[in-house]
């Protein structure tokens, strides 16, 4: 075990995440190599950075976590080969690794040394990615070329205190850090779509524990289960009404009622995030038009249209899923496309990825529609016509084209407003009514809202043995 002071920050953090006595420190007597610019004559121990292992609620993790006592954590040669050393090990033995980020940047005194050391960290991690997850958290300065390390990772965090940038908010053209602070965990976790969860310390840390629970340890871990002590038939009595918020929805459709939502401030029209069913974790990719306060009262409110962002959310989180074996549930409410002249500037390529991602996905995929499902927006959430293995719909859902009374003024123009009236309900029925959808075999069951936490149970334990090819090929372009 590790005999490094635990007054020393970066010990605390590593202390309070891993479980009581169970880190063991790798490279702790390894210090900075260059003598250039008299570094011989300073104390760099463990060059800046604590590597090595230890468990969360038994499961074996790999952490690193800089020093800001030593050089201000920069990163030099020997910094860097340390956590590039705990790649190595956690993808030997299949195991998540956990970086703390409390950093000033690359070490001046080290130049190509420590560039190249950089370089050879973001290798490991291409490398890792999909392969085993990846987790920052980032407590104090991450700025420049540990950004780009940050933004490689599966998940990320960040402290209130703490700051994310590749330019300081200063060296920014008409940019004025009192005014806009770039770096800020709130621009950051609103903007950037990098960071999961701003939070203090304690709660980041508890998090992090929360989340690698829920996560396989690697992409062949088959193990990634828990006990189910509730009830696989529980009636969700108040599902219908929570459904404008799926933040809300997934909690009360989950085991224990647990949901833990990625990318939170980021896109909210968006939700992603983690459940338990029937003790198995399952990816949730939802539509919100509403968001709901602690009070229950209505704190934001959204048109119910695809946002580039919220596509390019729910893509990333999707191709997650699929890498580690992750079955993917959809709560599909949408009734169009987002019309700006910033969406205009990126949906198109936003809901590319976004039906790659689904269509390209072999993990048990189960959509259920729980309100509109208008137009292509419709397509690229999961439909059966891009590989949803299950397709379920709520009595009350709308599925087609467009809204029935717009369909019918386009079609009848001309047409009295009695006789509108009369062709929108026939177009309804016809057209739009899930029912209708049922027919054509787009949908596979109507059912009750208060009953689909049974029906998607049921679904993915049927899916659980699914196996499904892809074309020979190196990968997709999309």
């Amino acid at each position: 075990m590790s005999s490094r002071k635990t007054s020393n920050p970066a010990s605390v953090r590593i202390d309070a995440l891993l479980d009581a006595g169970s880190f063991v420190e790798i490279g702790g007597a390894v210090t900075a190599r260059t003598t250039d610019f008299n570094m011989q004559e300073k104390e760099t121990p463990a060059d800046g950075v604590i590597t090595g292992y230890g468990v969360i609620d038994g499961n074996l993790v790999y952490v690193y976590s800089q020093d800001l006592t030593v050089l201000k954590g920069s990163i030099g040669e020997m910094h860097a080969k340390k956590i590039a050393n705990i790649y190595d090990m956690a993808m030997k033995m299949g195991a998540p690794v956990i970086g703390m980020v409390d950093c000033c940047g690359l070490r001046l005194q080290e130049a190509t040394d420590a560039l190249h050391a950089l370089g050879s960290l973001y290798y490991k991690q291409v490398m890792a990615s999909g392969v085993i997850p990846q987790i920052t958290a980032i407590f104090g300065n991450c700025g420049g070329g540990l950004a780009t390390a940050a933004a490689m990772t599966d998940f990320t965090f960040i402290a209130q205190t703490g700051k994310l940038f590749v330019n300081s908010p200063n060296t920014i053209e008409n940019n004025d850090i009192k005014k806009c602070d770039t770096s800020s965990a709130a621009f950051q976790s609103k903007e950037s779509g990098i960071i999961d969860m701003v939070g203090t310390e304690g709660e980041v840390i508890e998090e992090i524990r929360s989340l690698v629970c829920l996560l396989p340890a690697n992409n062949e871990d088959n193990d990634a289960y828990d006990e189910c002590t509730d009830d696989l038939n529980r009636v969700c009595v108040d599902l219908e009404n929570a459904a404008a918020d799926p933040a809300l929805a997934l909690s009360i459709l989950a085991d224990e009622n647990i949901f833990f939502e990625t990318k939170r401030d980021f896109a909210k029209d968006m939700v992603t995030g983690f459940i338990r069913l029937n003790g198995m974790t399952v990816g949730a990719v939802a539509n919100r038009t509403t968001v709901y306060d602690e009070e229950g009262n209505v704190s934001e409110e959204f048109d119910g249209c695809l946002t580039a962002r919220g596509c390019r959310k729910a893509a990333e989180f999707v191709k997650f899923c699929d890498a580690f074996g992750i079955a993917v549930l959809t709560l599909t409410n949408v009734k169009g496309l987002r019309a700006t002249m910033c969406s205009e500037k990126n949906l198109a390529k936003a809901m590319a990825s976004l039906t790659y991602a689904f269509a390209d996905a072999t993990v048990p995929k189960v959509n259920v529609v729980t309100g509109k499902a208008f137009g292509s927006a419709y397509v690229v959430m999961n439909s059966k016509a891009i590989g949803a293995d299950m397709v379920y719909a709520w009595p009350t859902a709308e599925i087609g084209m467009m809204e029935s009374d717009m369909a019918a003024k386009i079609m009848y123009a001309d047409a009295a407003s009695e006789v509108l009236k009369e062709k929108a309900e026939a177009y309804k029925e016809l057209q739009s009514s899930p029912l209708s959808a049922a027919r054509r075999g787009y949908v596979d069951t109507i059912i009750e809202p208060a009953d689909t936490r049974k029906y998607v149970i049921g679904a993915f334990e049927m899916l659980f043995t699914k196996r499904e090819d892809r074309p020979s090929k190196k990968h997709g372009t999309i």
